[in-house]
């Protein structure tokens, strides 16, 4: 049996990661912070001031800003949550404005001062707001997350304050994650407490996918894999995710339910899992507990990584399906680490160049690479320690990658970055 303590660990990191969000989580936590800055100055700011780190701009520069009539990029976002935003919903801070409201986002942009620069700080996630009417003057801070706040102050007196450390989640103890204990949570773990949040997991994911597979948006990645590839649950389990990407990086409004602060991630950690687990008719207990691996292995993976980085975050989470489906067919340590490893060794090195349609299609190649993985090891194949960056024992091999993705890559992502801002 596993410790108490790492029980409710485990179940409080569940609870923590798997909330609901509108479209990419980078432009909302903007709105977010714009509509925390709007409420401390008590009026629509004259003039806003917008400092953020690099993989803020990369990540916003492309995807469509819900509810806003299909405006993309860093002072849409701002002006959307200035206008409309409800700072108390969180990653839904849009999620109620109303056609009136779409309006005057786009009449305020037209007029209002707003300035975008890239912070000076080395922080991979930061977002500072500086708003202003008359002499009044308000500023937001957050760091390290999508909903972290850090400071609020009005006219120089601090109304907020919290310490906060570089690279520490707050909450939850995602060191202790480990794929061992991760399987033995799963198996151990009463149903009805995580029934709420898997539930609203499979809603909300299930149906944006089910939108991307049947309206118009971005590269139709989804429909393509379902037109040339077939029916086959394999093809569908890609397909399913790369969909829902498709209507989320492409202006669909429908919330889904996150993981390590991505809303594809989240798609790609559950949607597999999904499709499998109809396919092979298993009980719904069974489903929460294959969601269960598959979260929790994703977590795992992205938490040695960092918020942001160079390293596509989609491969993180399509090992995580490939644990989940892993142990859908009856698998357990031995068999999920295995998967993973396999998983790593093939897709590792996938670059983040920010958030837009080609996600999807990023996402297709993550699933595959957990699902090669995964039926390697029913063909009793593996890549062993030694073959590349992997390494013998399955949580040194996620040490080796976390290292690539966090330190290795970081002249990479600065490298992006350049490369995106002179497009």
């Amino acid at each position: 049996m596993l410790d108490k303590r790492i029980t409710e660990n485990y179940l409080a990191i569940l609870h923590e990661e798997l909330v609901p969000a509108m479209v990419c989580t980078e432009p909302i936590s903007l709105a977010f912070a714009a509509a925390i800055a709007r409420r401390a100055l008590g009026a629509l700011p004259e003039k806003t001031l917008v400092a953020v780190s690099g993989n803020i701009i990369k990540n916003v520069k492309s995807v469509i800003v819900p509810h806003t009539g299909g405006l993309r990029g860093i002072p849409a976002a701002v002006a959307a949550g200035l206008v409309a935003g409800k700072a108390e919903k969180l990653l839904e801070v849009l999620s109620d404005v109303t056609q009136a409201e779409i309006a005057a986002i786009g009449a305020y942009l037209a007029q209002a001062e707003i300035t975008v620069v890239q912070s000076e700080s080395d922080r991979l996630f930061e977002i500072f707001l500086q708003v202003q009417k008359g002499t009044r003057c308000a500023t937001v801070t957050i760091e390290d997350g999508h909903t972290s706040v850090t400071k609020v102050t009005l006219d120089g007196k601090i109304l907020y304050a919290c310490q906060h450390t570089e690279g520490k989640k707050v909450g939850a103890n995602r060191g202790l994650l480990t794929v061992e204990n991760i399987v033995l949570f799963a198996e151990q773990v009463e149903p009805q407490q995580v029934q709420d949040v898997l539930e609203r997991q499979i809603q909300y994911n299930t149906a944006i996918a089910k939108e991307g597979l049947t309206g118009k948006y971005g590269a139709g990645i989804g429909k393509i894999l379902m037109c040339t590839n077939g029916r086959s649950v394999y093809n569908r389990a890609k397909a399913w995710a790369a969909a829902g990407s498709d209507a989320r990086m492409n202006g669909c409004e429908l919330p889904v339910v996150i993981n390590s602060g991505s809303g594809n991630q989240g798609m790609t950690a559950s949607l597999p899992v999904i499709v499998y687990a109809e396919e092979l008719h298993v009980p719904r207990e069974e489903l929460y507990r294959a969601l269960v691996v598959s979260n929790l292995v994703t977590v795992h993976l992205k938490s040695g990584i960092g918020c942001l980085s160079a390293y596509c975050g989609a491969i993180s989470a399509g090992c995580g399906a490939g644990a989940g489906i892993a142990y859908l067919y009856g698998g357990r340590f031995s068999e999920i680490a295995h998967t993973i490893v396999n998983a790593l060794a093939i897709n590792s090195g996938v670059v983040c160049d920010g958030a837009k349609a080609s996600c999807a299609a990023k996402i297709a190649s993550a699933v595959d690479a957990g699902l090669i993985g995964m039926y390697m090891n029913q063909h009793d194949r593996q890549f062993c320690g030694g073959d590349g960056l992997v390494k013998k024992g399955i949580e040194n091999t996620i040490q080796n990658i976390s290292a690539l993705a966090r330190d290795g890559m970081r002249e990479t992502d600065r490298e992006i970055l350049r490369i995106m801002m002179s497009c």
